[in-house]
């Protein structure tokens, strides 16, 4: 039996582990300052339970990484009735933070007046587009808020990663990194499909030289939205020896029609993975960017080798 002081003689007695002292200690989980902005992931593309579904995939993974994140969703062609825009999402994040100061100085409370950011605004796009950029741009003027503009997530080994996972899931490329089994459907040559134009190829050629050293496979990058550029690309690789190639979308998903992926594909003559979507890596990169432009430390960010 226990004693009002502790167990009764005899039984073990549960110590606290000691901290671990030195370098090799667990660092002290990063959370959210407090009234730090909120992060809005503009999302583009017409919206949709998909899209939706999508997002809120995102910032949950970002939520996760960052507990005590104020993380929003706002709709580049949002309807704000069950989408909204990012310009709405902006405003009402600026009246919140507003609101929050009054009622603190209402209830006697010396709290200082909220100034920098009341946002960070993290395009949801793998590469760069300039006519989705201008439309998020535009919609933050539109706000009249003062919001940060990140960069887009890529390119970045982590989206390497992400395609080599989303191809495997397609049977078109090896699970493993050492290649120690085969796959019958491997692609012996990837089309990296991307949509902005020729800046967003050259980024996406970035991407696709890391996915290369992955597959040990040639890699090149097309524009989605460039008539005749995939099968183009693809009569390259034909004729450098590839015999079955796989289109490996180079996008998170809404900003692009699947129907164009789809005909692309069948016009080039080859299979297609999914899109990037909701991997875990777009939401630690999205939360990256917000971290970076804040100047906080973001969690420790490391690919996960593909097993």
């Amino acid at each position: 039996m226990s004693s009002p002081t502790g167990p009764a003689s005899g039984l073990p007695v549960r110590m606290p582990r000691p901290r671990q002292p030195g370098r090799h200690r667990r660092p002290e989980p990063l959370v959210a300052p407090e009234g730090a902005p909120a992060l809005v992931l503009a999302v583009p593309g017409a919206p949709g339970a998909a899209s939706r579904g999508l997002a809120d995939e995102v910032v949950s993974i970002a939520r996760s990484e960052l507990p005590g994140l104020d993380a929003r969703i706002g709709y580049l062609d949002g309807d704000d009735t069950d989408y909204p825009t990012l310009s709405s999402v902006l405003t009402g994040a600026a009246e919140e933070r507003t609101a929050r100061y009054e009622q603190a100085r209402a209830a006697g409370a010396e709290v200082k007046e909220p100034d920098g950011p009341v946002a960070v605004v993290v395009p949801l796009l793998a590469g760069p587009d300039s006519a989705l950029l201008r439309q998020v741009r535009q919609a933050v003027m539109d706000s009249r808020v003062a919001a940060e503009l990140t960069d887009v997530l890529g390119p970045h080994p982590l989206l390497a990663e992400a395609l080599h996972v989303r191809l495997s899931e397609a049977g078109l490329a090896r699970a493993d990194r050492a290649r120690l089994f085969t796959v019958a459907t491997a692609a012996d040559g990837i089309i990296l499909a991307s949509v902005g134009g020729e800046e967003a190829v050259q980024a996406a050629g970035i991407t696709g030289m890391l996915l290369a050293a992955r597959l040990a496979v040639p890699v090149m990058a097309a524009a989605l939205d460039e008539e005749g550029a995939i099968t183009s690309v693809a009569e390259q690789l034909r004729s450098s020896g590839s015999q079955q190639l796989a289109l490996a979308p180079y996008l998170i998903g809404p900003e692009i029609d699947s129907a164009l992926l789809a005909a692309a594909a069948e016009e080039a003559g080859c299979a297609t993975a999914e899109a990037l979507g909701a991997y875990p890596a777009i939401g630690k990169l999205a939360l990256a960017k917000y971290t970076t432009a804040l100047g906080i430390a973001p969690p420790q960010q490391q690919g996960t080798p593909v097993r």
